[in-house]
């Protein structure tokens, strides 16, 4: 089995975001970037199967050089093969373009995404890129097993969870549940020294134009003051929940 597992190269949740050009771009300054959660959710059971079912596993990203130092430590992790198309992943479809097009030129069975990035939450990418390839596609999936060519998944949906059969070649779009927080890796001094050996293909775009643009970023309003009231005072508790926060 040959498994694609695609990454994002986002910010750390930690990091403080501003704008820049009017609020219009991204600062990039001082911003620490790591593999997107719920594609190392992915990527951690594409793992998986490459030790339980000898599976081959590539990694793909659409970004700059700067996107490299990610993409290696999916490498470290236990990746066999890494490929970057160097383009700026401008929006959703473009994207999704992108990635149907390593997808075609590779060969292969199963495809894993995270359902949706932690930048802009767009969650968009693995439909658009199912659709784009005439796969057969199972978002907020949980868990998902491979027996030769069936495949047997589970997703989450309102109030419950659903089994899904089906067959490759499938899209995944994944999320915590196909692997827990505690089996994340972390890569080891072996894998990181192996990472460096191991290819980095660097791929130009095809041509594609991307569907949205974006015109402008708001940060939240900051939190108001936060008033002090003392325990023994409920009656003033209540009238403030009531009169000022109208949430009683």
């Amino acid at each position: 089995m040959k498994i694609l597992v695609c990454i994002s190269n986002v910010p750390d949740t930690t990091s403080k975001i501003n704008f820049t050009d009017g609020n219009t771009k991204f600062d990039t300054n001082g911003v620490q970037f790591v593999i997107n959660p719920n594609d190392e959710f992915g990527l951690t059971r594409a793992m998986w199967f490459k030790e339980k079912q000898c599976a081959t596993v590539h990694v793909a990203s659409v970004g700059g050089s700067s996107a490299e130092p990610t993409i290696r430590k999916a490498l470290a992790i236990g990746a066999d093969e890494a490929i970057r198309v160097d383009a700026e992943p401008t929006d959703g479809y473009f994207v999704a373009q992108q990635l149907a097009a390593v997808v075609k030129n590779g060969g292969y069975d199963l495809i894993i995404a995270g359902r949706e990035s932690i930048d802009y939450n767009g969650g968009m990418v693995p439909g658009m890129l199912a659709t784009l390839l005439d796969m057969n596609f199972v978002n907020t999936c949980i868990n998902i097993e491979v027996d030769g060519n069936n495949v047997k998944a589970m997703r989450e949906i309102d109030g419950g969870k659903e089994k899904i059969e089906t067959t490759l070649p499938v899209v995944i779009g994944g999320q915590k549940g196909l692997v827990e927080e505690s089996d994340l890796r972390i890569p080891n001094m072996r894998g990181i020294m192996m990472a460096r050996k191991k290819a980095l293909n660097v791929v130009a775009p095809i041509d594609a134009i991307a569907a949205t643009t974006d015109i402008k970023f708001e940060q939240p309003a900051p939190k108001g003051a936060v008033k002090l009231v003392d325990a023994d005072n409920v009656g003033e508790l209540v009238n403030l929940l009531h009169n000022e926060a109208k949430v009683i």
